[in-house]
Protein backbone atom coordinates (compact mmCIF):
# COMPACT_ATOMS: atom_id res chain seq x y z
CA UNK A 1 0.00 0.00 0.00
CA UNK A 2 1.70 3.61 -0.94
CA UNK A 3 2.11 6.15 1.10
CA UNK A 4 0.72 9.62 0.39
CA UNK A 5 1.58 13.10 1.64
CA UNK A 6 -0.39 16.37 1.90
CA UNK A 7 0.65 18.70 -0.96
CA UNK A 8 4.00 20.17 -0.18
CA UNK A 9 3.36 23.26 -1.56
CA UNK A 10 0.28 24.39 0.79
CA UNK A 11 -1.30 23.49 4.05
CA UNK A 12 -4.84 22.61 4.63
CA UNK A 13 -7.08 25.32 4.45
CA UNK A 14 -4.29 27.70 3.89
CA UNK A 15 -4.23 30.27 0.63
CA UNK A 16 -1.52 30.13 -1.74
CA UNK A 17 0.28 33.26 -3.23
CA UNK A 18 -1.22 33.58 -6.56
CA UNK A 19 1.15 34.15 -9.52
CA UNK A 20 -0.15 37.70 -10.97
CA UNK A 21 -0.68 36.41 -14.22
CA UNK A 22 -1.64 32.61 -13.88
CA UNK A 23 -4.27 32.63 -16.85
CA UNK A 24 -4.17 34.30 -19.81
CA UNK A 25 -7.12 35.98 -21.57
CA UNK A 26 -8.54 33.46 -24.27
CA UNK A 27 -8.53 34.25 -27.66
CA UNK A 28 -11.62 35.20 -29.90
CA UNK A 29 -11.59 32.79 -32.00
CA UNK A 30 -10.65 29.75 -29.23
CA UNK A 31 -13.96 31.27 -27.30
CA UNK A 32 -16.17 31.17 -30.01
CA UNK A 33 -15.28 27.56 -31.20
CA UNK A 34 -15.47 26.39 -27.38
CA UNK A 35 -18.92 28.01 -26.98
CA UNK A 36 -19.74 26.35 -30.30
CA UNK A 37 -19.64 22.72 -28.43
CA UNK A 38 -23.20 21.89 -27.22
CA UNK A 39 -23.53 22.61 -23.46
CA UNK A 40 -25.93 19.80 -21.07
CA UNK A 41 -29.06 21.68 -19.11
CA UNK A 42 -28.20 22.34 -16.21
CA UNK A 43 -27.22 19.20 -13.37
CA UNK A 44 -30.57 18.81 -11.50
CA UNK A 45 -30.25 17.48 -7.62
CA UNK A 46 -31.31 14.20 -6.30
CA UNK A 47 -33.92 14.09 -3.57
CA UNK A 48 -31.75 12.61 -1.00
CA UNK A 49 -28.67 14.46 1.04
CA UNK A 50 -24.78 14.38 1.30
CA UNK A 51 -23.70 10.99 0.28
CA UNK A 52 -21.81 9.62 3.76
CA UNK A 53 -18.87 7.63 4.11
CA UNK A 54 -17.53 5.97 7.49
CA UNK A 55 -13.35 6.22 8.37
CA UNK A 56 -12.47 4.06 11.32
CA UNK A 57 -9.40 3.55 12.80
CA UNK A 58 -8.46 0.42 14.78
CA UNK A 59 -5.37 -1.67 16.50
CA UNK A 60 -6.09 -5.58 15.55
CA UNK A 61 -5.45 -8.66 17.47
CA UNK A 62 -2.24 -8.87 15.46
CA UNK A 63 -0.59 -5.64 16.30
CA UNK A 64 -1.02 -2.84 19.18
CA UNK A 65 1.68 -0.51 17.82
CA UNK A 66 0.31 -0.20 14.03
CA UNK A 67 -2.56 1.27 13.64
CA UNK A 68 -5.06 0.14 10.56
CA UNK A 69 -7.29 2.35 8.82
CA UNK A 70 -10.87 1.14 7.06
CA UNK A 71 -12.98 2.58 5.31
CA UNK A 72 -17.14 2.24 4.62
CA UNK A 73 -19.88 3.45 2.44
CA UNK A 74 -22.91 1.88 4.72
CA UNK A 75 -21.29 1.80 8.48
CA UNK A 76 -21.36 -2.36 8.10
CA UNK A 77 -19.13 -3.61 5.15
CA UNK A 78 -15.22 -2.04 6.02
CA UNK A 79 -12.71 -2.52 3.36
CA UNK A 80 -8.78 -1.93 4.60
CA UNK A 81 -7.33 1.55 3.31
CA UNK A 82 -4.10 0.74 4.97
CA UNK A 83 -2.51 -1.49 7.30
CA UNK A 84 0.28 -0.41 9.38
CA UNK A 85 -1.06 2.95 8.72
CA UNK A 86 0.55 4.46 12.12
CA UNK A 87 3.27 3.55 14.45
CA UNK A 88 4.10 6.23 17.13
CA UNK A 89 7.93 6.71 18.50
CA UNK A 90 7.64 4.62 21.00
CA UNK A 91 4.74 2.72 22.83
CA UNK A 92 1.83 1.53 22.05
CA UNK A 93 -1.38 2.54 19.60
CA UNK A 94 -4.63 0.68 21.45
CA UNK A 95 -7.80 2.26 21.69
CA UNK A 96 -7.18 4.97 19.18
CA UNK A 97 -9.87 7.54 18.48
CA UNK A 98 -10.45 9.73 15.36
CA UNK A 99 -11.76 13.47 14.41
CA UNK A 100 -11.58 16.05 11.67
CA UNK A 101 -11.14 18.92 13.52
CA UNK A 102 -11.65 22.82 12.04
CA UNK A 103 -8.59 23.20 10.34
CA UNK A 104 -8.84 20.26 8.07
CA UNK A 105 -6.51 17.79 9.77
CA UNK A 106 -7.55 14.57 11.34
CA UNK A 107 -6.71 14.14 14.64
CA UNK A 108 -5.74 11.14 16.24
CA UNK A 109 -5.57 10.13 20.43
CA UNK A 110 -4.42 6.97 21.99
CA UNK A 111 -3.62 5.07 24.59
CA UNK A 112 0.55 4.89 24.66
CA UNK A 113 0.93 2.24 27.15
CA UNK A 114 -0.69 0.07 30.01
CA UNK A 115 1.10 1.66 32.88
CA UNK A 116 1.75 5.52 32.90
CA UNK A 117 -0.06 8.77 32.57
CA UNK A 118 0.08 9.89 28.94
CA UNK A 119 -2.05 9.87 25.97
CA UNK A 120 -0.69 10.15 22.24
CA UNK A 121 -1.35 12.73 19.32
CA UNK A 122 -1.50 12.48 15.54
CA UNK A 123 -2.29 13.96 12.83
CA UNK A 124 -2.77 13.67 9.30
CA UNK A 125 -4.43 15.46 6.05
CA UNK A 126 -5.65 12.62 4.50
CA UNK A 127 -6.18 10.13 7.37
CA UNK A 128 -3.67 7.93 5.47
CA UNK A 129 -0.18 9.35 6.29
CA UNK A 130 0.09 10.20 10.04
CA UNK A 131 2.48 12.78 11.59
CA UNK A 132 3.23 12.14 15.52
CA UNK A 133 2.32 15.35 17.69
CA UNK A 134 3.73 14.77 20.91
CA UNK A 135 2.17 12.59 24.17
CA UNK A 136 0.20 14.77 26.68
CA UNK A 137 0.65 14.01 30.23
CA UNK A 138 -2.45 14.22 32.01
CA UNK A 139 -1.01 14.12 35.88
CA UNK A 140 -3.55 11.90 37.36
CA UNK A 141 -0.60 9.06 38.55
CA UNK A 142 2.81 8.57 37.44
CA UNK A 143 4.54 5.37 36.42
CA UNK A 144 2.60 3.14 38.43
CA UNK A 145 -1.15 3.79 37.21
CA UNK A 146 -2.94 3.26 33.79
CA UNK A 147 -4.26 5.67 31.53
CA UNK A 148 -6.24 3.96 28.86
CA UNK A 149 -9.00 4.26 26.26
CA UNK A 150 -9.04 8.50 25.58
CA UNK A 151 -11.90 9.21 23.35
CA UNK A 152 -12.69 12.14 21.51
CA UNK A 153 -15.70 14.68 22.58
CA UNK A 154 -16.91 18.15 20.17
CA UNK A 155 -19.59 19.44 22.57
CA UNK A 156 -22.13 21.53 21.01
CA UNK A 157 -20.77 24.79 21.92
CA UNK A 158 -17.20 23.83 19.88
CA UNK A 159 -15.32 23.05 22.32
CA UNK A 160 -12.93 19.77 22.01
CA UNK A 161 -12.51 17.16 24.84
CA UNK A 162 -10.33 13.52 25.40
CA UNK A 163 -12.37 11.72 27.47
CA UNK A 164 -10.15 9.05 28.87
CA UNK A 165 -9.93 6.25 31.81
CA UNK A 166 -7.10 6.11 34.23
CA UNK A 167 -6.89 3.90 37.37
CA UNK A 168 -4.04 5.77 39.87
CA UNK A 169 -2.80 1.90 40.96
CA UNK A 170 -2.10 0.12 37.58
CA UNK A 171 -3.97 -2.10 35.37
CA UNK A 172 -5.76 -4.04 38.14
CA UNK A 173 -6.80 -1.12 39.76
CA UNK A 174 -10.64 1.28 40.25
CA UNK A 175 -10.51 2.99 36.39
CA UNK A 176 -12.90 6.46 36.47
CA UNK A 177 -13.62 8.44 33.55
CA UNK A 178 -12.15 12.18 33.20
CA UNK A 179 -11.74 14.76 30.75
CA UNK A 180 -9.67 17.52 29.66
CA UNK A 181 -10.42 20.45 26.90
CA UNK A 182 -8.28 22.18 24.74
CA UNK A 183 -7.88 25.39 25.31
CA UNK A 184 -6.44 26.34 22.02
CA UNK A 185 -7.35 25.71 18.27
CA UNK A 186 -4.34 23.75 17.73
CA UNK A 187 -5.12 21.09 20.24
CA UNK A 188 -2.06 21.35 21.97
CA UNK A 189 -2.71 22.68 25.32
CA UNK A 190 -5.09 21.44 27.67
CA UNK A 191 -6.94 21.42 30.59
CA UNK A 192 -5.82 20.10 33.81
CA UNK A 193 -8.35 16.40 34.21
CA UNK A 194 -11.96 16.73 35.56
CA UNK A 195 -13.46 13.87 37.18
CA UNK A 196 -16.86 13.12 35.07
CA UNK A 197 -18.71 12.28 37.91
CA UNK A 198 -18.93 8.58 37.03
CA UNK A 199 -18.50 6.33 40.13
CA UNK A 200 -15.49 3.93 40.44
CA UNK A 201 -14.67 0.95 38.21
CA UNK A 202 -15.85 2.16 35.02
CA UNK A 203 -14.01 2.23 31.61
CA UNK A 204 -13.91 2.88 28.13
CA UNK A 205 -16.73 6.15 28.00
CA UNK A 206 -17.91 7.06 24.93
CA UNK A 207 -19.98 10.15 25.05
CA UNK A 208 -22.35 11.67 22.76
CA UNK A 209 -25.14 14.42 22.66
CA UNK A 210 -28.51 14.44 21.53
CA UNK A 211 -30.43 17.69 21.92
CA UNK A 212 -29.68 18.87 25.40
CA UNK A 213 -29.00 15.45 26.51
CA UNK A 214 -25.09 13.67 27.27
CA UNK A 215 -25.37 9.76 26.81
CA UNK A 216 -22.32 7.57 28.10
CA UNK A 217 -21.75 4.33 26.90
CA UNK A 218 -19.26 2.74 29.16
CA UNK A 219 -18.18 -0.64 30.56
CA UNK A 220 -18.91 -1.89 34.39
CA UNK A 221 -15.40 -3.38 34.69
CA UNK A 222 -17.02 -5.58 38.12
CA UNK A 223 -19.80 -6.96 35.45
CA UNK A 224 -18.18 -6.59 32.39
CA UNK A 225 -21.59 -4.77 30.58
CA UNK A 226 -22.00 -1.88 28.62
CA UNK A 227 -24.13 0.09 30.67
CA UNK A 228 -26.07 3.48 29.72
CA UNK A 229 -26.05 6.84 31.75
CA UNK A 230 -27.23 10.09 30.61
CA UNK A 231 -26.31 13.96 31.90
CA UNK A 232 -28.22 17.24 31.16
CA UNK A 233 -24.24 18.23 31.91
CA UNK A 234 -20.85 16.60 30.59
CA UNK A 235 -20.05 17.06 34.46
CA UNK A 236 -22.90 15.12 35.70
CA UNK A 237 -24.41 14.84 37.80
CA UNK A 238 -25.22 11.32 35.65
CA UNK A 239 -28.18 8.81 36.35
CA UNK A 240 -27.53 4.92 34.77
CA UNK A 241 -30.37 4.10 33.06
CA UNK A 242 -29.39 0.81 31.24
CA UNK A 243 -27.61 -1.24 33.84
CA UNK A 244 -26.53 -5.14 33.94
CA UNK A 245 -27.62 -7.11 31.14
CA UNK A 246 -30.25 -4.22 29.94
CA UNK A 247 -30.01 -4.51 26.46
CA UNK A 248 -29.37 -8.01 26.13
CA UNK A 249 -25.80 -7.95 24.56
CA UNK A 250 -24.08 -10.98 27.45
CA UNK A 251 -21.33 -9.73 29.06
CA UNK A 252 -17.72 -9.63 28.04
CA UNK A 253 -17.77 -6.26 26.45
CA UNK A 254 -15.61 -3.07 25.97
CA UNK A 255 -14.66 -0.43 23.67
CA UNK A 256 -18.11 1.17 22.88
CA UNK A 257 -18.11 3.70 19.43
CA UNK A 258 -21.39 5.29 18.07
CA UNK A 259 -21.80 6.92 15.12
CA UNK A 260 -25.11 8.34 13.54
CA UNK A 261 -26.47 6.97 10.22
CA UNK A 262 -28.61 8.67 7.01
CA UNK A 263 -32.12 8.28 8.72
CA UNK A 264 -30.75 9.39 11.87
CA UNK A 265 -30.49 6.07 13.99
CA UNK A 266 -27.42 5.77 16.22
CA UNK A 267 -25.04 2.95 15.34
CA UNK A 268 -23.41 1.17 18.85
CA UNK A 269 -20.32 -1.33 18.04
CA UNK A 270 -18.99 -3.15 20.77
CA UNK A 271 -15.54 -5.60 21.13
CA UNK A 272 -16.99 -8.90 22.55
CA UNK A 273 -13.19 -9.12 23.79
CA UNK A 274 -13.90 -12.68 26.16
CA UNK A 275 -15.62 -14.37 22.37
CA UNK A 276 -13.31 -12.75 20.59
CA UNK A 277 -16.02 -11.18 18.17
CA UNK A 278 -17.02 -7.83 17.11
CA UNK A 279 -20.79 -6.54 17.32
CA UNK A 280 -23.28 -3.42 16.19
CA UNK A 281 -26.82 -2.45 16.98
CA UNK A 282 -28.70 0.22 16.06
CA UNK A 283 -30.99 2.56 17.75
CA UNK A 284 -33.70 5.57 17.08
CA UNK A 285 -33.33 7.01 20.50
CA UNK A 286 -29.89 5.97 22.36
CA UNK A 287 -32.12 3.77 25.11
CA UNK A 288 -33.63 1.12 23.15
CA UNK A 289 -31.74 -0.89 20.86
CA UNK A 290 -32.21 -3.63 18.04
CA UNK A 291 -30.69 -7.13 18.09
CA UNK A 292 -26.51 -7.14 17.84
CA UNK A 293 -24.95 -8.29 14.55
CA UNK A 294 -21.63 -9.01 14.04
CA UNK A 295 -19.35 -6.82 12.26
CA UNK A 296 -18.82 -8.73 8.51
CA UNK A 297 -15.13 -8.90 8.10
CA UNK A 298 -13.62 -7.41 11.00
CA UNK A 299 -15.28 -9.27 13.79
CA UNK A 300 -12.16 -11.29 15.11
CA UNK A 301 -9.59 -9.32 13.83
CA UNK A 302 -10.07 -5.46 14.05
CA UNK A 303 -10.10 -4.22 18.00
CA UNK A 304 -11.64 -0.84 20.15
CA UNK A 305 -12.30 1.15 16.95
CA UNK A 306 -13.88 4.58 16.29
CA UNK A 307 -16.19 5.21 13.45
CA UNK A 308 -15.92 8.95 12.11
CA UNK A 309 -19.00 9.64 9.67
CA UNK A 310 -17.96 12.42 6.67
CA UNK A 311 -20.24 13.72 4.03
CA UNK A 312 -19.44 14.70 0.92
CA UNK A 313 -21.49 16.02 -2.27
CA UNK A 314 -24.85 17.10 -2.35
CA UNK A 315 -25.53 14.22 -5.08
CA UNK A 316 -25.85 16.55 -8.03
CA UNK A 317 -26.19 14.16 -10.80
CA UNK A 318 -24.44 13.77 -13.62
CA UNK A 319 -25.17 11.89 -16.61
CA UNK A 320 -23.75 8.50 -17.21
CA UNK A 321 -21.70 8.41 -20.46
CA UNK A 322 -18.55 9.82 -22.77
CA UNK A 323 -18.47 13.57 -21.88
CA UNK A 324 -16.23 16.70 -21.46
CA UNK A 325 -15.80 19.06 -18.72
CA UNK A 326 -15.06 22.82 -19.68
CA UNK A 327 -13.58 25.04 -17.38
CA UNK A 328 -16.09 27.57 -16.24
CA UNK A 329 -13.37 30.34 -15.51
CA UNK A 330 -11.21 29.70 -18.70
CA UNK A 331 -14.34 28.52 -20.85
CA UNK A 332 -11.23 27.45 -24.20
CA UNK A 333 -10.06 24.80 -21.58
CA UNK A 334 -10.94 21.54 -20.80
CA UNK A 335 -10.12 18.89 -18.55
CA UNK A 336 -7.60 16.18 -19.89
CA UNK A 337 -4.67 14.01 -18.74
CA UNK A 338 -1.88 14.36 -20.80
CA UNK A 339 1.47 12.27 -19.74
CA UNK A 340 -1.06 10.48 -16.74
CA UNK A 341 -1.52 14.08 -15.21
CA UNK A 342 -4.23 16.33 -15.29
CA UNK A 343 -4.77 19.73 -16.38
CA UNK A 344 -7.09 22.15 -17.87
CA UNK A 345 -5.94 22.49 -21.79
CA UNK A 346 -7.17 25.28 -24.80
CA UNK A 347 -9.44 22.46 -27.07
CA UNK A 348 -12.02 22.67 -29.82
CA UNK A 349 -13.36 20.75 -32.04
CA UNK A 350 -10.14 21.62 -34.67
CA UNK A 351 -7.75 20.04 -32.15
CA UNK A 352 -5.92 17.10 -33.00
CA UNK A 353 -7.84 14.09 -32.27
CA UNK A 354 -6.01 12.40 -29.81
CA UNK A 355 -6.44 15.50 -27.69
CA UNK A 356 -9.57 15.78 -27.68
CA UNK A 357 -10.08 11.91 -26.97
CA UNK A 358 -7.52 12.51 -23.68
CA UNK A 359 -10.76 15.35 -23.09
CA UNK A 360 -13.53 12.81 -23.29
CA UNK A 361 -13.76 10.84 -19.83
CA UNK A 362 -16.81 8.18 -19.29
CA UNK A 363 -19.19 8.96 -16.50
CA UNK A 364 -19.44 5.95 -14.24
CA UNK A 365 -20.79 5.11 -10.74
CA UNK A 366 -18.39 5.83 -8.23
CA UNK A 367 -16.00 3.04 -7.66
CA UNK A 368 -16.50 3.51 -3.84
CA UNK A 369 -19.85 5.13 -3.66
CA UNK A 370 -22.71 4.23 -6.64
CA UNK A 371 -24.02 7.33 -5.67
CA UNK A 372 -21.08 9.30 -6.58
CA UNK A 373 -19.13 9.40 -9.64
CA UNK A 374 -15.27 8.20 -11.30
CA UNK A 375 -13.85 8.80 -14.45
CA UNK A 376 -12.34 6.49 -17.16
CA UNK A 377 -10.14 7.06 -19.90
CA UNK A 378 -11.80 6.22 -23.28
CA UNK A 379 -8.27 5.90 -24.92
CA UNK A 380 -6.96 3.72 -22.20
CA UNK A 381 -8.54 0.80 -20.94
CA UNK A 382 -9.36 0.64 -16.92
CA UNK A 383 -7.44 3.39 -16.25
CA UNK A 384 -9.47 6.39 -14.35
CA UNK A 385 -8.73 9.94 -12.83
CA UNK A 386 -8.13 9.84 -8.86
CA UNK A 387 -5.81 12.27 -6.53
CA UNK A 388 -2.84 10.79 -5.46
CA UNK A 389 -1.10 13.33 -3.25
CA UNK A 390 -3.34 15.85 -3.58
CA UNK A 391 -2.70 15.97 -7.48
CA UNK A 392 -5.56 14.92 -9.93
CA UNK A 393 -3.52 11.56 -11.36
CA UNK A 394 -4.89 9.23 -14.54
CA UNK A 395 -4.08 5.22 -13.17
CA UNK A 396 -5.05 2.27 -13.92
CA UNK A 397 -7.62 0.10 -10.95
CA UNK A 398 -5.35 -1.41 -9.07
CA UNK A 399 -8.69 -3.33 -7.26
CA UNK A 400 -7.95 -1.79 -3.91
CA UNK A 401 -10.24 0.31 -1.52
CA UNK A 402 -7.79 3.15 -1.39
CA UNK A 403 -8.11 3.33 -5.22
CA UNK A 404 -11.65 3.15 -5.77
CA UNK A 405 -12.18 5.64 -2.66
CA UNK A 406 -9.60 8.07 -4.37
CA UNK A 407 -11.13 7.92 -7.98
CA UNK A 408 -14.51 8.82 -6.57
CA UNK A 409 -15.83 12.14 -6.77
CA UNK A 410 -19.23 13.42 -5.26
CA UNK A 411 -21.19 15.90 -7.66
CA UNK A 412 -21.71 19.36 -5.93
CA UNK A 413 -24.08 22.25 -7.64
CA UNK A 414 -21.46 24.23 -8.98
CA UNK A 415 -19.78 26.46 -6.44
CA UNK A 416 -19.66 29.40 -8.95
CA UNK A 417 -23.33 29.33 -9.63
CA UNK A 418 -26.43 27.65 -11.97
CA UNK A 419 -25.47 25.52 -14.77
CA UNK A 420 -22.49 24.37 -13.91
CA UNK A 421 -21.17 21.22 -11.22
CA UNK A 422 -18.44 21.41 -8.45
CA UNK A 423 -16.70 17.83 -7.63
CA UNK A 424 -15.92 16.99 -3.83
CA UNK A 425 -13.44 14.61 -2.96
CA UNK A 426 -15.49 11.09 -1.35
CA UNK A 427 -13.05 10.08 1.34
CA UNK A 428 -11.67 13.61 1.63
CA UNK A 429 -14.92 15.79 1.94
CA UNK A 430 -14.20 19.56 2.49
CA UNK A 431 -11.58 19.38 -0.85
CA UNK A 432 -12.54 19.81 -3.89
CA UNK A 433 -10.81 19.33 -7.69
CA UNK A 434 -9.77 23.07 -9.17
CA UNK A 435 -7.48 24.27 -11.84
CA UNK A 436 -4.27 26.10 -10.52
CA UNK A 437 -1.98 27.61 -12.89
CA UNK A 438 -3.75 24.92 -15.14
CA UNK A 439 -3.38 22.21 -13.01
CA UNK A 440 -5.77 19.90 -11.46
CA UNK A 441 -5.56 19.26 -7.87
CA UNK A 442 -7.43 18.13 -5.04
CA UNK A 443 -7.49 21.19 -2.45
CA UNK A 444 -9.27 22.66 0.57
CA UNK A 445 -12.24 24.63 -0.54
CA UNK A 446 -11.51 28.00 -0.23
CA UNK A 447 -14.48 30.83 0.80
CA UNK A 448 -13.14 32.81 -2.64
CA UNK A 449 -15.00 33.40 -5.75
CA UNK A 450 -11.39 32.95 -7.47
CA UNK A 451 -11.91 29.16 -5.57
CA UNK A 452 -15.23 28.46 -6.27
CA UNK A 453 -14.72 29.69 -10.17
CA UNK A 454 -11.63 27.80 -10.20
CA UNK A 455 -13.29 24.17 -8.68
CA UNK A 456 -16.20 25.11 -11.38
CA UNK A 457 -16.90 23.43 -14.93
CA UNK A 458 -19.53 22.56 -17.15
CA UNK A 459 -20.39 19.14 -18.32
CA UNK A 460 -20.76 18.97 -22.08
CA UNK A 461 -20.64 17.19 -25.40
CA UNK A 462 -17.98 14.91 -25.69
CA UNK A 463 -14.96 16.11 -27.65
CA UNK A 464 -14.43 13.26 -28.75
Amino acid sequence: MRTRQSSPARGIGAVLARPGARRALAGVAALIAALAVIVLPPVAAHAAGPVPHYLMTAFTNSSESNMYVYDSSNATNYNLVRANAYKPPSGLIRDPSVMRHTDGYYYLVHTTNWTGNTIGFARSADAVTWTFLRNVTVGLNGSTGSTWAPEWFKDSDGSVHVIFSASTTGTAGQFRPYRITATDGSLSAWTAPVALGIPANYIDSFVVKAGSTYHNFLKNETTKYIEHATATSLNGPWQFTGVGNWAGWGSGLEGPALTRLPDGRWRLYFDNYSGGRYYYTDSADLYSFGPKYELPGLSGVARHFTVLREDSGDTTAIPAGNWSLRSVNAPDRYLRHRNYLAYVDPLSASSPLADRRDATLTVVAGLAQANCYSFRAVNLSGYYLRHYNMRLTLQRDDGSAIFKSDATFCGRAGLAGAGAVSLESYNLPGRYLRHYNYEMRLDFRESTSVFASDASFTVTAPLA
